[in-house]
């Protein structure tokens, strides 16, 4: 069975693969909780994420500037809703995702996601995925942009940035390769 984190990371993995910096609105300024569920995965209860333009625009930059491999992308926006397909390669599966998001994106947001691997990845053929954000109202107090509060989370929480600063480390990068190669991925 796939642990929750890894579960969740593939999650994220394919749609930062899926979605760039122009595909959708942008996220009011403040604190936003997410509530994900995914098919045959505990969990993990919701997050809060303290969120500002230039932390949501950071995210996904950095989505864009890691260059997926997605020679399939279809992003179509209509109607307040966005509907995206997407092939994108993924360590060593192709992941064809479908999606709807739909919400305001200032009080509200959905999204409804089926991901497809082939081969199966970390033991799953398919993943079903949905995600529902609401706006909470400004940050807490001591909360930056681009924090990450999560139950069970060690210290209560992270900062993306701070996250992206030490994945771009290269000795991060060199261990995280020889994790991967030695899981055979």
């Amino acid at each position: 069975m796939t642990s929750p984190r890894l579960a969740l990371a593939t999650a994220l993995t394919a749609i930062a693969c899926a979605v760039t910096a122009a595909d959708l609105p942008k996220r009011k300024s403040g604190l936003w909780e997410m509530k994900t569920q995914m098919e045959g995965v505990p969990s993990q209860g919701p997050m809060q994420m303290c969120v500002d333009q230039a932390s949501d625009n950071l995210m996904r930059d950095e989505g864009s500037r890691q260059k997926p491999d997605c020679p399939v992308m279809q992003v179509t926006p209509s109607g307040g809703k966005v509907t995206l397909h997407s092939e994108c390669r993924v360590e060593k599966s192709l992941v064809i995702t479908d999606a709807v998001i739909t919400g305001d994106f200032d009080t509200h947001y959905r999204s409804d996601m089926k991901m497809r691997y082939n081969p199966p990845m970390h033991g799953r053929s398919e993943m079903k995925m949905v995600q529902e954000a609401r706006w909470l109202g400004p940050c807490k107090a001591g909360q930056k942009p681009g924090d990450v509060m999560m139950p069970g989370m060690p210290g209560g929480k992270m900062n993306t940035q701070d996250m992206q600063r030490m994945m771009n480390d290269p000795e991060v990068q060199k261990m995280m390769r020889q994790q991967r190669q030695g899981a055979g991925y």
